[in-house]
């Protein structure tokens, strides 16, 4: 029998890393995409750019705290942001399925428009197709978006150290918990609002102060034990994440602890993971605190020198356990 395509082939794991290295990588084979970041950097004519695209596919369309539109503009800023770069422009592409209302189209874009005026980015071009009823569950977005590096520093695992710390800046799992509680098929008794948002004008504001900035990354599909495995990945060093300071509402984790979810593996939309030089980490934090998508920023863990390559998780008893990469993901279409 032929191999066919999975939904875990989308959802970060490890069957997406796989499709992406043995056929996107193969296939397209350069100097750029085999980096494999969030955003292509590149240089022309002595500036140095990032470029990154998205699509979005989340089911419902709307959710506490955001909606599909909100999300693709604030994604693809998310992606350049953290990538160094200062957003500037942004593509919209719809497809979009017959029979969905224009009202609630027009309700999407306008959230859209919204939220880009409120990062200072402007949407210069884009697509719209209809597919057949039934083809698209309404609507899905791609953005893709341009900015320029603030700085010359090179944010990559090449240049983490022991001893570096691990920022986030605030509770996780708040995005995929959301849009699970938006699905008819759970009535949970508290609302808890997805933390979709644009970051730029955080890490704008960080990136020119911290010198000893090393790395960001968005934590999204597949959450910061995804992400924090792709820093460690074929690398020198491993990474300890300290479970009594990682922040999580109470009304998170105890949906978590019901239905047997991990949060370290739950998709965020409007954080951000730093990691910066440990003499830097109190200057970031401080920084991040004092504005308003960060105030609940903690230090989580620490670059360590063993076992390479893996991160793992020092729980409040004091015993370790390997954080690994998902095969799949526990809760598909969030973003």
């Amino acid at each position: 029998m032929k191999e066919r395509i999975l939904l875990s082939h989308g959802s970060g794991g490890r069957l997406s890393h796989k499709l992406i290295k043995e056929l996107f990588l193969k296939k397209f084979d350069n100097s750029l995409l085999k980096k494999l970041g969030d955003s292509a950097i590149f240089e022309e004519n002595s500036i140095r750019w990032a470029f990154s695209t998205d699509s979005y596919v989340i089911k419902p369309l709307f959710f506490p705290g955001g909606d599909i539109g909100k999300l693709a503009v604030s994604g693809t800023i998310n992606d350049l942001s953290v990538a160094g770069a200062t957003p500037l422009f942004l593509s919209c592409a719809l497809i979009i399925e017959e029979g969905l209302q224009l009202s609630t189209l027009e309700k999407i874009i306008s959230s859209m428009k919204e939220t880009a005026d409120k990062a200072n980015v402007q949407i210069i071009t884009g697509d719209t197709k209809v597919v057949e009823h039934g083809s698209a569950d309404g609507l899905f977005i791609n953005t893709s978006g341009v900015g320029i590096l603030i700085s010359s520093q090179e944010l990559s695992p090449q240049g983490i150290n022991v001893n570096d710390r691990i920022i986030i800046n605030g509770t996780i799992g708040d995005h995929s918990i959301a849009t699970l509680s938006a699905r008819e098929e759970f009535d949970f008794q508290t609302e808890i609002k997805s933390d979709c948002a644009p970051l730029n004008d955080l890490i704008g504001k960080i990136i020119p102060a911290c010198s000893g900035l090393k790395m960001m990354r968005d934590p999204t599909r597949g959450g910061i034990a995804t992400v924090l495995n792709e820093v460690t990945s074929e690398q020198s060093f491993a990474i300890e994440l300290w479970e009594e300071k990682i922040p999580i509402r109470e009304e998170v984790a105890s949906i978590c602890e019901i239905l047997g979810f991990d949060p370290l593996y739950l998709a965020n939309e409007g954080k951000v993971i730093f990691i910066v030089k440990q003499e830097e980490a109190d200057k970031l934090l401080a920084m991040a605190r004092a504005h308003p998508l960060g105030k609940k920023s903690r230090i989580i863990g620490k670059v360590v020198s063993e076992p390479k390559g893996k991160v793992y998780l020092r729980t409040g008893l004091g015993s370790r356990r390997v954080i690994d990469v998902l095969t799949g993901d526990q809760l598909p279409r969030i973003c």
